[in-house]
């Protein structure tokens, strides 16, 4: 695939795959591209940020649109983009479909006290989209062209809801918020911290030693980046 990332501000991270760090934030968007579908990994945090990434993925696809949308976890900046991509199939862990219902207010309240223009805020949630698909465990999907990405729920740990996405033919693992290199890794009224540590036992199962990963929040690391945090988040904690 001869896609031009650079020019819209993507990092190419392998041949089909890219990712884009919003301003602001630093949050992570990736795009996962197949011959017959193309997987967006997370929306950005309103639905100007979603029109924007959607723009861009149009352009580098010749057109094609997204067919598939992975949410790492139900915090604004990963989600309130959503409903900018009408007739994309949406994954997510199981329960996720609760917080963007019931617990829809919340999340735009907080989108408001970090920064995101109450209008934006108030105009992504009055439309967001909810899952179609709630994994329990794993669920793999064919983008077609030898292409598949595996969705894998991680958590309860950053969130109450933590799905990740492995690319075997790249041997990359987008760990939404389970990992943080720009920063140390946050831990909101909804983490579950006992259990983070052995939420990135799961994903360096998932990985391996050579794989590469992708966070929500940063520069791309190693196995080592992330073995080293798993034990940082260990002793924060208390936990083993």
């Amino acid at each position: 695939m001869n896609l031009s990332w650079e020019e819209f501000g993507w990092e190419e991270l392998a041949d089909g795959v890219g990712r884009r760090r919003l301003p602001v934030w630093d949050a992570t968007v990736a795009l996962v591209v197949g011959s017959s579908g193309a997987l967006l990994f997370d929306t950005g945090s309103s639905l100007r940020e979603g029109a924007e990434i959607r723009t861009q993925v149009q352009a580098l696809l010749g057109g094609r649109r997204v067919t598939h949308i992975a949410l790492s976890h139900a915090h604004f900046d990963h989600v309130l983009g959503t409903a900018a991509f009408a007739g994309a199939q949406i994954y997510a862990a199981a329960g996720m479909e609760q917080v963007l219902s019931a617990g829809l207010e919340e999340l735009r309240l907080d989108a408001v006290r970090q920064g995101v223009p109450e209008n934006e805020a108030s105009a992504a949630a009055d439309i967001v989209i909810r899952p179609h698909h709630l994994i329990t465990h794993e669920w793999s999907i064919d983008l077609g062209g030898g292409r598949e990405v595996l969705l894998a729920l991680a958590g309860p740990a950053h969130s109450t809801y933590d799905l990740v996405a492995w690319i075997p033919d790249a041997e990359l693992l987008l760990c939404g918020d389970l990992v943080e290199e720009s920063g140390d890794p946050q831990a909101g009224p909804d983490a579950t911290p006992g259990l983070w540590p052995h939420a990135l036992d799961r994903l360096l199962e998932l990985g391996g030693p050579e794989a590469r990963y992708v966070p929500g929040h940063g520069s791309v690391v190693d196995a080592k980046f992330v073995r080293t945090q798993r034990e940082a988040l260990a002793a924060r904690f208390g936990v083993s």
